[in-house]
This record gives structure tokens, sequence and C-alpha cells, in this order.
């Protein structure tokens, strides 16, 4: 049995979201102008199929954008003022490397505000330029202190620039990339280590996270932009968040956490415990509401797996678990061979192939199932299942113009009959869609409601996502 009460609101849901990764290994644009995302190679007919499938009203809907800033943006003799409120946009160079992610974003809020929705867009640190660490590399470990205002008007000028020439709606700025992981270079951080790391990083600690919360927020009131919120980057994961003590040295500083303006970390989990893996904890996101409460968090980075169940599994226990309020994977669309050494992460939506060819991935009907059942506005509401094979997730309508939802997942291997009890939903049927092994997101029937209660036999290793309506 499964119970659903669309009354019971655990939390405020902001929506799903997608991520096109450009530039992010390349360690000399110059001779790699790198494009993991593939659209630089597709025909132009192409990138609009797909951008159709993602932003379109049949596709995705998605309502949250991630945007790199890789280190290729400003040449070293570029130095702003070092006063707090001057950032000069033409130090930069915010178009070289991110030509297709701009695009992307441009288009996908074309396409998201014909269907009377918008965006929200979080800005992410990939790595500053190499001449502002104290190794004076791309990769280098070690920001150097006289470079601490102009890295974080690095950021910033990124924001500015996206929202002034750009026209996109950015509302978040997030300081790094899985900045917390030390174990990428060697011990005395002498090399970037391009052979054990990958992607454009420098360590952050705690300590250099909540400092930079505060210059961050400060430039940004000095210069204007009071309605871009800061975030303190993004740990691999959740267990990192608190157990490397990110959490807390914010929760510790009053100015930290007034500061805050959302949570963010990746969602990574890799099936087991040790080597910087751990459980899907709250205590961050909890010890920070806390102090500060109604903050929002976000998972900014997960895994598309095997692109199967489980995939949607994780992204239950980010919502029901780590308790956010949105989601973002991992790269959407990607070009496997413009990844260094092998793709760890290759789950996607979207493939593109060096023929100039591109392939739609199961992943793209799974997250289908829930970016489409979780729009922005809606709640997480209450769900319960006693079979832990046998994952839910509840959207209650809250107000909004969609209707209450939720989404089964049978990790099993075998056909189970369920009884799903929905209580307080003003939906007497449902409409169900379904992606299973031999199902890609295919509607199924519309199922009322019996006394409350749904009766549904679900196929093994599917998903399926059931949408309220009236008859």
């Amino acid at each position: 049995m499964i119970k659903i009460d669309f009354s019971k609101k655990l939390r405020g849901w902001d929506g799903f979201g997608v991520n096109y990764v450009e530039t992010s290994q390349t360690p000399d644009y110059t001779s790699w102008a790198q494009d993991y995302g593939g659209f630089s190679i597709l025909k132009e007919e192409d990138r609009q199929t797909i951008l159709d499938m993602i932003f379109g009203d049949d596709g995705l809907r998605p309502n949250l954008i991630k945007m790199f800033l890789d280190p290729f943006h400003q040449e070293e003799g570029n130095i702003n003022s070092p006063d707090l409120d001057s950032i000069d946009l033409s130090k930069y160079n915010h178009t070289w490397t991110n030509k297709w992610m701009i695009y992307f974003a441009k288009e996908g809020l074309k396409r998201t505000m014909a269907r009377g929705d918008n965006l929200e867009i979080i800005v992410t640190l990939y790595g500053p330029p190499g001449w502002m660490t104290r190794q004076k590399f791309i990769r280098g470990r070690d920001l150097d202190p006289i470079y601490k205002i102009e890295c974080a008007k690095y950021i910033i000028s990124w924001a500015k620039y996206l929202r002034e020439v750009e026209g996109l709606p950015v509302r978040y700025i997030s300081l790094h990339n899985e900045g917390e992981d030390f174990h990428r270079w060697p011990e005395d951080g002498s090399s970037p280590n391009w052979e054990h790391g990958h992607d454009y990083n420098m360590y952050w600690s705690p300590d250099m996270v909540v400092e930079f919360i505060k210059l961050v927020r400060e430039i940004l009131d000095i210069t204007g932009m009071e309605e871009i919120d800061v975030t303190p980057g993004e740990t691999s994961n959740w267990y990192r968040f608190y157990s490397w003590g990110y959490a807390s040295s914010i929760t510790d500083d009053s100015d930290a956490v007034r500061s805050l303006g959302l949570i963010t970390s990746h969602g990574f989990y890799n099936g087991r415990f040790g080597k910087g893996f751990g459980d899907f904890r709250s205590v961050g996101n909890d010890i920070l509401r806390k102090e500060k409460p109604g903050l929002h968090s976000w998972v900014t980075s997960t895994s598309w797996g095997n692109m199967d169940a489980e995939f949607i599994f994780q992204l239950m226990n980010n919502i029901y678990s780590a308790k956010v309020n949105g989601i973002i994977p991992w790269a959407c669309i990607q070009r496997p061979t413009q990844w260094f050494k092998g793709d760890p992460n290759p789950g996607t939506a979207f493939r593109v192939y060096d023929d100039g060819s591109f392939s739609v991935e199961n992943g793209y009907y799974l997250y289908k199932q829930v970016s489409r059942a979780g729009q922005p506005g809606m709640a997480v509401a209450e769900a319960f299942t006693a079979d832990s094979d046998i994952g839910v997730i509840a959207f209650s309508q809250n107000n909004t113009k969609n209707p209450d939802s939720f989404v089964l997942i049978n990790l099993s291997e075998q056909n189970e009959e369920i009884d799903i009890n929905i209580l307080n939903s003003n939906s007497p049927v449902f409409s169900a869609y379904r992606t299973s092994e031999e199902e890609r997101y295919v509607f199924l029937k519309e199922y009322p409601l019996h006394n409350g209660v749904i009766k549904y036999q679900s196929p093994p290793r599917s998903v399926t996502t059931f949408f309220g309506g009236e008859i």
C-alpha cells in the first residue's frame, strides 16, 4: 500500500533543471576549443529539435539552469580597481569559451516564456584563471590572497554580464564546483594533477567559503545587484557538506548566515559508503534552516546513473532525505569524446556523436517522468510506502496551475500489484504515463479513484507518473 496526503506539504518546490556544459577541462582553449555539450557540431535543425524536447510544452519543462564560469574569461593584465564598488565588464571576455552554453540558455528562456513560465539561473565558478592562484596555473589549488577581491569580481562579473548583456535571469551565484575535494591535488599542491582529477577546480576550505559568502554579498549590494543571492558553493554530496564542516562553519558566523540566499550541493552517491561518499543526509540543511528559516536548497549536479529506475530513486532520496527544493542533474547533453580519459558520469538525456548525429537516451524519458510532475510553486507532499523496492515522489498543487501529481518507482524485477491511497486531492482521476524497459514515456490511461484508491500493476524496473485531472 502506498499512501499520499496532498494536504501535508513538507516544503515548497522550485522545480527541476538542466545544465549545458561547454568548456570544462581543456587547459588551453586555443589548442582545444572544447564543447562537451556538442551543439557546435550539430545542424541547426537538430539543435532546435533538442531545445524543443527540453524546454517546449511537450518537453521536460525545466525551470532551473546552471551555467558554469570557466577560467578563460580574464587575462592577467586586465585587473579591476580594488574598490568594491566597481566591476568593469570590459576587463572580461565572457563570450569566447561559452557561445553554445549562452545559446542554450537564451533559446531555453524563449521557449519557457512562450509557455507562460520563467527560468531561474544559477552561475557557478568552475575555476578561476590560473594567475589568480598561488601555483599560477589552471587548476592551481590555492587562491593567491592578493586576488581575493578580483576573484569575487570575476564571479560577479559573469552574473552581471549574463543579466545586463544577454538578458538572462541570473538569480544565484555559487562559489565553487566540488572545491572541497582536496584529494585532487598532490599534498603540496605542486601540480594540477590532470591525470588524477578532472574539471576546473580550486580548493575551497570551510573558512574560505564563509569569507566569500560575505564578500560576494557585500560587492553585490554595493554594485546594485541586490536581487542576486549567494550560495556556499557545491560540495560533491550532502555527506561532505555537513561532515567536512561547511554547514557548521556557516552557522557559526551570523553574518554569513545573513548573507546566504540558497543552500547548494551536488547529490552524487556511488551506492556504497567510504572514499568520500555517504548517505543523503539533511543535517547541513537542517542546521542552516534552524538559523535562517525558509532557506531553500538545491541539488546542482547529480548523476543520471545507468539511466534506469535507480536514477529516479536517487532523485527521490535527495528530495525526501536531503530535503531539497530543486534538482539540476549533470549535463543533459554530452559528446563523450570531449571528456578527458572517459566520462565518469556517462548517463544523460541526449548524446552527440562526432559525425554530427545525436541520440535521445533513456535518461531523457525517465527525467521527463519527474520534471513535468514537479513544477515550480508546487510543494513536496507526504508519501509513504512499506515496500523498499517501491518509491514514491509526490507534488501537491499548492495553488498553482499544476495538478497534484506523483511518481511511482518500481526497483524490483517483477510486476507489483499496488494499492495507492490518495488523500486530500481535488482530482477524482489521474492520468498515467510510464517509462519502463520497453516503454518510453507512454500514456497508459486515466485511473479514477475508487474510495480514494487507485489499483495499479507496475511492471518491473519502471517509473510511472500520475497527473491529477477532472473527469
